[in-house]
């Protein structure tokens, strides 16, 4: 393919540019084996509080100087964090970056999907997630609120990733256009590319993509219990413990208001090696829900080892916040991308990820389970 022609030096760093970002001390106390196609886990630290209230610093505030507005309570990780309370961990990493490096945070898929909700918090920011304009320097911080149920951790976890860019390479019409007339990005089950214009119908450059509820099976509802899941063990767990499975009515199929489901996109997307993906809330005009919480997807996702793949599905998180009927192929999120400012040395199908290595695991969950037939 003719990636090498399309970066340019600027955009989304990839995985070599960001090793050389922690061997510099850039990125401090980070771990190279953490480092993805375009991304950096981080890894908490044993330095946990419980909280009462969720805050942010204003600028010249260090976290650690306005700790107290939060009430905290030291935690020790010998014990589960509790089902909607929040907690505040300290990551391993901090960063020392260049002035023209800036950064945003997602929560890891397998942190989505088990229902916890993790933001990260940085010095004199007051936004969550993010580290705009570039040259930070600090500590940074973890929320952590588990939804569904108690987990246990350990330090040395990963619970959020981060993405650095040194220049905004979100890709606009006419660069999403020409980028799907080269690859096309969304494809059917059956490996047919489809149409640009019937997905990008939104003024917003991002792609529409709907719910797939054309099985009697269709995904997952958390059952809110509280039994404790250690995030430190694999495979280890029956999925009728912390799940149901969900089916279709006819077809569509009743949400409740407050509830977490584990559903799934009809389309298959495909993220080129010189691409990055985002998955991006649809509007309140939709209905009051939303559709994700782990928000990145990497270079080569559903490209295979030299794009013999026609793209992977998506895993939504949805949580209603009213109840609501969702019918088969109705839209529920979008994706936008942007352009790598240099390609990857390792593209996402080629890992030994839980996602891929095992095709039982399109049914979505997390690392935790053993997958079982329904």
């Amino acid at each position: 393919m003719d990636a090498e022609q399309t970066v340019n030096g600027r955009g989304a760093l990839a995985d070599s540019a960001i090793r050389e970002l922690i061997r510099s001390g850039a990125v401090r106390n980070a771990e190279e084996g953490n480092v993805r196609p375009a991304s950096l886990d981080l890894a908490i630290t044993s330095e946990v509080y419980r909280i009462e209230d969720i805050f942010l610093p204003r600028p010249g505030e260090s976290v650690r100087d306005i700790l107290k507005l939060g009430h905290p309570t030291a935690h020790h990780l010998s014990h589960p964090l509790e089902r909607n309370v929040t907690y505040l961990a300290r990551l391993q990493e901090s960063f020392f970056l260049p002035s023209d490096i800036f950064c945003f945070f997602n929560p890891k898929s397998s942190t989505g999907r088990v229902d916890i909700q993790v933001r990260v918090v940085a010095d004199s920011i007051s936004r969550f997630d993010t580290i705009m304009p570039g040259g930070y320097s600090g500590e940074l911080w973890l929320l952590i609120t588990p939804r569904s149920f108690p987990v246990l951790l350990i330090a040395g976890e990963s619970l959020s990733q981060v993405r650095f860019f040194n220049y905004d390479s979100v890709l606009g019409h006419a660069g999403l256009q020409a980028e799907y007339e080269k690859t096309p990005l969304i494809w059917d089950g059956a490996g047919v590319s489809l149409p640009f214009t019937s997905h990008c119908m939104d003024a917003d450059n991002n792609l529409l993509l709907t719910v797939d509820l054309s099985q009697d099976f269709i995904g997952w509802e958390c059952l809110g219990v509280n039994k404790i899941l250690d995030l430190s063990k694999r495979k280890s767990y029956r999925p009728m413990e912390f799940f149901n499975p969900v089916r279709r009515e006819g077809d569509h199929v009743h949400l409740h208001q407050g509830g977490m489901y584990i559903l799934y996109t009809t389309e298959r997307v495909l993220v080129p090696p010189h691409l990055s993906c985002e998955i991006v809330p649809m509007d309140e005009r939709t209905g009051e829900f939303r559709a994700h919480y782990a928000g990145f997807v990497d270079p080569g996702w559903g490209y295979g080892r030299s794009g013999e793949l026609k793209g992977r599905r998506l895993v939504l998180e949805l949580r209603p916040f009213e109840d609501i009927v969702l019918r088969d192929r109705q839209p529920v999120t979008k994706i936008r991308y942007a352009s790598l400012a240099s390609l990857p040395a390792t593209l996402y199908d080629t890992l030994d990820s839980n996602y891929t290595s095992d095709p039982r695991q399109e049914q979505g969950l997390s690392k935790h389970f053993n997958v079982e037939v329904t």
